[in-house]
């Protein structure tokens, strides 16, 4: 084979992957679209002649993105993002795009959660942000298992206020309440007045004597008095601290 023979294609192939190069590009820190129609240019900076080409159709207040369908896609239109911090998903919220925009990496709901419902890890990812709410939570680890105090949007930042301790006890449960102190245990059955999480005082009526007491939820369907009780509500109270 001739020098020029071997040349040849291998200067074809360096053209070829010259042209199959894109446009590198940046996904904007806080993704913002205000028509429903989601374009290259909302995602990325520099996104040039792409810029209006159309990615997805948001019909509610936000819709999520798979980010490597987003980079294929890109792709496509001669547009290069390399996604360097491995993002899972792309979060899109209706709006218009702020004048100054951050780069924070922020938990956000993957999808609605009912009031009341468990947090589990699929239901929480990472996205960036402009800016994080005040009492974001900063673990994933420290969400899974508390339940939504409200209805939540799917694409809204993770707020510490949204999750509460989820109900342990529900108002009519039948109770077992527990004294426990220096080897002495008594037991009694009771009817609660009120729902309760872990470590609230709740109020128990005894069934035999028909009076009122009040307790400490300490399990499903399971209330403390006495030395264990105080000792959970001093838990409960330095956790919240700790949070605030």
């Amino acid at each position: 084979m001739t020098l020029r023979a071997f040349l040849l294609p291998l200067a074809v192939w360096s053209l070829a992957t010259a042209a199959c190069a894109g446009q590198p590009v940046e996904l904007k820190p806080s993704v913002v679209n205000a028509t429903g129609q989601v374009t290259l240019g909302e995602l990325f900076d520099d996104a040039g002649p792409a810029r209006d080409v159309v990615v997805a159709a948001r019909t509610g207040p936000s819709v999520v993105l798979d980010a490597g369908a987003v980079q294929a896609f890109a792709r496509r239109y001669g547009l290069d993002w390399d996604n360097a911090t491995g993002l899972k998903r792309i979060i899109v919220r209706g709006g218009a795009e702020p004048a100054a925009r951050g780069n924070v990496d922020v938990l956000v709901y993957a999808h609605s959660l009912v009031s009341g419902q468990i947090v589990q890890p699929q239901d929480l990812l990472w996205a960036k942000a402009a800016a994080a709410p005040v009492d974001a939570p900063g673990e994933v680890d420290d969400l899974i298992g508390l339940a939504a105090r409200r209805p939540l949007r799917e694409g809204d930042p993770v707020s510490s206020r949204d999750l509460t301790p989820p109900m342990v006890i529900k108002a009519g449960d039948t109770v077992d309440v527990t004294y426990a102190d220096d080897g002495l245990v008594l037991t009694l059955q009771a009817k609660a007045v009120a729902n309760a999480a872990v470590g609230d005082s709740v109020n128990v009526l005894n069934t035999t004597s028909k009076k009122m007491i009040e307790a400490v939820a300490s399990g499903p369907d399971q209330a403390v008095v006495g030395p264990e009780a105080t000792r959970l509500k001093t838990e409960r109270s330095n956790a919240q601290f700790a949070v605030r």
